[in-house]
């Protein structure tokens, strides 16, 4: 055991050779700029040194005294590629170890880097060009030996302002060539502004700030059960539990029971009596599937496609990727989650025949004969599908329900007659021992992993045992019900961590309504990361009513922005938008941006309906009817599914609805449409009704230190500047206009803007978004603000708009009235 342990731990994979090399490079990096430094100090003493003996003698042998900080080995290579090579230009191989070294130890393909590479070859050699020509009445070879030899040869041609014209051309060209800058709208009066700019900012230290995403501060080192292995977080999946371990049969094994004659299986069991019947009636049992291959306890639950890091200046001839804005965000890992004892289908045969000979007993005594039975067990029932004899009414089966549960001794007993795309009858029946789905098992289910769906949710597992994964936009809301204790919250955290674990913070955005204010104040930790809220809320997560109405109709300001980009954008919904967002077909400058989903939830929707009613019900109405086009979805669930809570406007636009157990039958019409919710058994059991279907499922589980533990591990990391806000919303009862603001309320960076937008003539939001390193609702926010106080007119569709003020000092002059009216 120790041995074969032992022989894993050194074997050389494709997964720890690339992080081996890349720590190599990255010591290699180090070693050369350490190197380099030191020769540029004791260049002098030690290239007489190095030059004086043959290498073989100065690398082995005695008596050669060298000054660089590295020894022998040290002068040597900095002789030789400092001196003799690229001069100080030569520390860019340091960058390119380190950057391979970087990219190999996160996996990032290779293929990636080949631009960068170029770049930093041509960058190098103009450099050393440069240096040589700019600095040669320096005894120190600034651009090396190659840097002189060139600029020499080039000078003999071209003469000294020859020269001067070709490296500049060649900076030009290096320039435009990195950064692909956009030419269409170029201006003197911008190239002066940007000079002047990049001046003030170069003297007072923040020139280049903010361009590149720091990575996140170094945690405390977490316990051993929590440690992630970069190694095995990237891995997939490949080793399988051994046979001991697995208490199912293998998938696909069916064992057939006669009643007349019993298998050698039960052959020295008494059989159980049951009347006699003409036929023979064999019971099928349909075993469940072989559990999913072991993964790694702190392998993702989702791998996303490995993407290089963001360079400074982004390249236009590339697609846009907006998981770049926080390239170092790792997706929570499954060891955050619990494994559960239980949580492996155990087979009860004696339970399966007694609960067979039960179910054919009491059809026979009402004169019911069957011709098949097929037993599929599920985590937490077990349906039983007969095929009655020619000539039985269905509804005769229907109405035994009652008796059938009397003769079993169960709760929660529920017929699908028939069942749907099949001609049977189905009776469900539940376990004596129940199985928990842990929310661990879900998550690494390949169905979940390779689900290529817009927003992936595993609700649980069916009555096949399987996970059952469905998509939020095709829903594309999500309606649920249920009594006080039996998963509804659960529910809800199993919903948003599905969301946690499987998209990007750029790719999502929650908005929580909690009336309660206990349930969901967890998430508040995510503010920086996937929570939405309104500018002036003091919390993250919504709690008071009057928040939740501005908060519902700024939703719906934010749903009609949408449709206008859509329909500047000329297509019918969110994907399609982004797609041509990314393939950068459409003009930043003229408005548009990548758009994340947004999911609304709230958690008691009954509590807000009782103390804002209409208030509330038209916005959400408006949202379900309007809002899947462009990405919005609503997920409400509540405690009482009464007709006047649920109305028909809102479950008319909420196809998809989740029940848990109810307390009567009304509320189980209410939700579903039909009974059966009030026969469940608790405990996280429910039915889904989507698309017309009815499907039962038991709910994963995740307890609340688990929701901690996920929500700390995202927390923690280096998230968004400010968090996503929503528009601003002003009743038109206040102050009779939307456009009047307070002066406290006035933004920081609005003088910045009025200048920005003055001084360049170009009054587009995403400009100030760009120059001044916004968010884009809040530079939209300020834009709103420039308009009411008359410094730029009003939008006018995708346009910038028109700049009021063509006088930098006039404006001053007015910002220094708006200081004092506002200090006043």
């Amino acid at each position: 055991m120790a041995k074969g342990k032992s022989s894993s731990l050194l074997k050389f994979d494709s997964e720890r050779g690339p992080k081996i090399v890349g720590i190599l490079l990255l010591f290699l990096a180090a070693y050369l700029a350490i190197a380099f430094s030191s020769y540029l100090l004791t260049w002098d003493n030690d290239h007489d040194i190095v030059h004086q003996f043959s290498w073989e003698i100065f690398l082995l042998g005695d008596g050669v005294d060298v000054e660089n900080w590295l020894g022998r080995l040290g002068a040597f290579l900095s002789d030789t590629l400092v001196f003799w090579g690229f001069g100080v230009a030569s520390f860019s191989l340091v960058y390119l170890c380190y950057k391979y070294g970087m990219a190999l130890i996160r996996r990032v393909p290779l293929s990636q880097l080949n631009s960068l590479f170029v770049r930093t070859v041509i960058v190098t050699v103009v450099a050393s060009i440069l240096g040589a020509f700019f600095f040669q009445w320096l005894d120190f070879p600034v651009g090396g030996v190659f840097g002189q030899a060139v600029s020499m040869w080039v000078q003999k041609f071209l003469g000294v302002a020859g020269t001067l014209l070709l490296l500049v051309l060649a900076l030009l060209i290096v320039f435009v060539w990195s950064n692909n800058p956009d030419l269409s709208d170029f201006t003197w009066r911008q190239l002066v502004y940007e000079t002047h700019r990049a001046w003030r900012d170069l003297l007072s230290g923040e020139y280049g700030k903010k361009r590149r995403p720091t990575a996140p501060p170094l945690a405390t080192t977490p316990a051993p059960e929590a440690a992630v292995s970069s190694s095995e977080t990237t891995s997939p999946p490949t080793a399988t539990p051994p046979a001991s371990e697995r208490k199912a049969p293998p998938q696909g094994t069916q064992l057939t029971f006669d009643l007349s004659k019993r298998s050698a299986l039960f052959a020295d069991e008494k059989p159980a009596p049951a009347p006699e019947s003409n036929e023979e009636t064999e019971l099928e049992i349909e075993m469940p599937p072989p559990l999913p291959p072991s993964t790694p306890d702190d392998s993702p639950a989702y791998k996303p496609p490995v993407q290089a890091i963001q360079e400074d200046t982004p390249n236009l001839s590339e697609p846009y990727d907006p998981t770049l804005e926080l390239p170092y965000y790792e997706y929570p890992h499954l060891q955050l989650l619990n494994q559960y004892d239980n949580s492996q289908l155990e087979i009860d045969r004696d339970e399966l025949e007694h609960n067979k000979n039960q179910i054919v007993s009491t059809l026979l005594n009402f004169k019911i004969d069957i011709e098949k039975i097929k037993a599929t067990i599920g985590p937490t029932v077990t349906l039983y599908e007969i095929v009655p004899a020619r000539g039985i009414r269905i509804s005769k089966i229907k109405n035994l329900e009652d008796d059938i549960a009397l003769s079993l001794s169960a709760l929660g007993i529920r017929i699908i007659a028939p069942i749907p795309g099949k001609g049977t009858i189905g009776i469900e029946v539940p376990n004596k021992k129940r199985q928990t789905v842990g929310m661990r098992e879900v998550l690494m289910d390949e169905r979940f992993k390779r689900a290529k769906m817009e927003l992936p949710i595993a609700l649980g597992k069916n009555i096949q045992n399987e996970v059952f994964v469905a998509d939020l936009t095709k829903m594309p809301h999500l309606l649920i019900a249920g009594a006080t204790g039996q998963g509804k919250s659960v529910g809800i955290n199993v919903i948003l961590n599905c969301l946690l674990y499987k998209k990007h913070p750029s790719q999502v955005k929650l908005i929580l309504i909690d009336p309660k204010k206990v349930e969901l104040f967890p998430y508040a930790r995510l503010e920086n990361h996937f929570l939405g809220f309104l500018p002036e809320q003091p919390e993250p997560i919504v709690t008071e009513t009057s928040k939740v109405v501005h908060t519902l109709n700024s939703l719906i300001i934010e749903m009609e922005r949408r449709y206008d980009l859509l329909k500047a954008a000329e297509v019918r919904n969110i994907a399609e938008y982004n797609d041509k967002f990314v393939a950068r077909r459409l003009n930043p400058n003229k408005g548009h941006r990548f758009l994340p989903y947004i999911v609304l939830v709230i958690d008691e929707f009954a509590d807000l309906i009782m103390t804002a009613g209409k208030e509330v019900e038209l916005p959400i109405g408006r949202l379900a009817q309007l809002s899947r086009a462009v990405g919005i979805h609503l997920i409400i669930a509540t405690q009482r599914p009464s007709v006047n809570i649920i109305t028909g406007v809102i479950k008319a636009n909420f196809p998809a609805r989740l029940a848990f157990k109810v307390v009567s039958k009304v509320d189980s019409r209410t939700i579903l449409d039909t009974g059966g919710a009030e026969q469940l058994t608790g405990k996280g059991d429910m039915l889904l009704s989507v698309g017309g279907d009815i499907i039962r499922l038991q709910s994963a589980f995740i307890d609340t230190p688990e929701v901690e533990r996920v929500i700390d591990f995202i927390a923690t990391q280096q998230g968004f500047p400010e968090p996503f806000f929503l528009p601003e919303f002003h009743p038109e009862g206040e102050d009779g206009n939307a456009k009047v603001f307070s002066l406290s309320e006035m933004d920081d960076m609005l003088e910045d803007a009025a200048r920005l937008v003055v001084e360049t003539q170009h009054g587009s939001t995403s400009m100030i978004q760009r120059r001044l390193k916004l968010g884009y609702n809040r530079a939209g926010r300020i834009m709103d603000q420039l308009e009411a106080l008359g410094i730029v007119g009003p939008a006018d569709g995708s346009k910038p708009r028109e700049v009021l003020y063509y006088d930098v000092a006039e404006l001053e002059r007015y910002l220094a009235e708006l200081r004092t009216r506002r200090n006043a």
